[in-house]
């Protein structure tokens, strides 16, 4: 494979400087903040959680909303970098104002997580679909899962400076309260977040794009009803698109949820913070496999791997008893998390057509986000009704199965629409 070019490394970045966010703000610090300052309120282990899911389905049910119209708007030339520097701005200020939240104020601490997660996760649709304007069809995968490996890298940093403080703190070494030191590990998120994102908002640029119209809003929803209109064209990639839908939902659950669920059994901060940090570790070399293998085996093939793997988990974490099986059960998870969202985003990529690539990987957001939206649902009423979080974590099997299922019937071959 030849060397990377300019262009690639610093799309690759972006994935280097926001899965800061992904880790301390989505899977790690801020979950145990959140329950330990909901707990410190009175609400019930269990009742949190749940609160918790419904924040995060409450967040990707308004980019699912947005999300096809706006990619399709930012599909016109010149307009794809402006929409995706308006959401990592909203994410990455708003991340750093969590700082700010009063103490033990748990229910403005999920506001603002919401509007973290919207900036976020808007910022990932244009990131995503710029990806056909910086590298060529037959090295997307490798790029992708590349971006994925580095992503796992550039986050154990800022984690590591994080829980160091964290620890510190906690130790009494620094003269910090664990609020405050915990505050500290978002400010360093967003600072990072911004620090790396600066080579993607330099060298990247819209290659592929549509004619300006006279009016980009009614031309934006005329285009949208074409694609719908000729969904027949488009049929292998709709189909990728529902069983994406069903097996990334699982995924997305378990990132998002991890550390509440191993609150719930009882496991330490200090011990899941020091687990989610060797599973970033882990996880960095599998993505990059994962690529490769894809070259070899087919990128619908490793799909299945991952499929597999997750279902695994799923079952594994019904049986979690003890701190070892938690260690386990996450070492399974960083085999494949990478891996699974990497080669999903490549695989698309290659599907869509690609001066409409902002339009569809709006698709491919809203359906990842309605998927987003059942699962911390499904997992957060199965938990409350069944006052158990395993319970709650056994339901996501059923999505990885009929997610599966589905991609069976999507070609094998990673062609292109033209």
């Amino acid at each position: 494979m030849r060397k990377f070019t300019k262009v690639e490394n610093s799309w690759m970045m972006y994935d280097w400087a926001n899965s800061a966010y992904s880790v301390i703000i989505t899977t790690a610090v801020f979950p145990i903040f959140y329950k330990s300052v909901a707990s410190s309120a009175g609400v019930s282990n269990a009742d949190s959680t749940a609160y918790l899911g419904y924040a995060v389905a409450i967040a990707t049910f308004i980019l699912a909303m947005i999300g096809p119209i706006l990619g399709s708007i930012a599909d016109y030339e010149g307009l794809k970098k402006k929409f995706f520097f308006f959401f990592f701005a909203v994410g990455s200020l708003s991340t750093l104002s969590l700082a700010f939240v009063p103490e033990g104020n748990w229910i403005w601490l999920l506001i603002i997580y919401t509007i973290t997660a919207v900036g976020f996760h808007g910022a990932n649709i244009f990131y995503d679909a710029f990806l056909v304007d910086v590298t060529p069809a037959n090295r997307m995968d490798n790029i992708s899962a590349r971006g994925f490996g580095l992503g796992y890298i550039g986050s154990a940093i800022p984690f590591i400076i994080s829980i160091a403080i964290i620890l510190l703190a906690d130790s009494g070494v620094l003269p910090l309260s664990m609020t405050i030191a915990t505050k500290l590990a978002f400010v360093i998120t967003a600072i990072w977040w911004i620090t790396f994102t600066i080579p993607m908002l330099k060298n990247v640029i819209q290659i592929h794009s549509v004619p300006r119209e006279s009016s980009i809003i009614v031309g934006s929803f005329k285009r949208l009803g074409s694609t719908f209109k000729d969904i027949r064209k488009y049929r292998h990639v709709f189909l990728f698109l529902i069983a994406y839908f069903f097996y990334i939902d699982g995924v997305g659950t378990i990132i998002s949820m991890s550390t509440a669920y191993g609150t719930d059994l009882g496991i330490s901060a200090t011990t899941l913070l020091i687990v989610l940090l060797v599973t970033q570790i882990v996880a960095a070399p599998f993505a990059v496999i994962y690529g490769r293998l894809s070259d070899k085996f087919t990128g619908k093939k490793m799909l299945y791997v991952g499929i597999g793997v997750y279902i695994i988990v799923c079952i594994y974490a019904f049986f979690m008893k003890t701190e070892l099986d938690f260690w386990i059960l996450a070492m399974l998870v960083a085999t494949s998390q990478g891996g699974i969202q990497s080669l999903s985003r490549s695989y698309f990529a290659k599907l869509v057509p690609k001066e409409k690539s902002n339009e569809f990987f709006g698709f491919y957001n809203i359906f990842g986000k309605f998927a987003s939206v059942m699962g911390p649902l499904l997992l957060g009423a199965t938990t409350q009704i069944t006052g158990s979080s395993s319970y709650g974590v056994f339901s996501l099997v059923l999505l990885f199965i009929v997610g599966g299922v589905i991609l069976k019937f999507v070609p094998e071959q990673d062609a292109e629409v033209v």
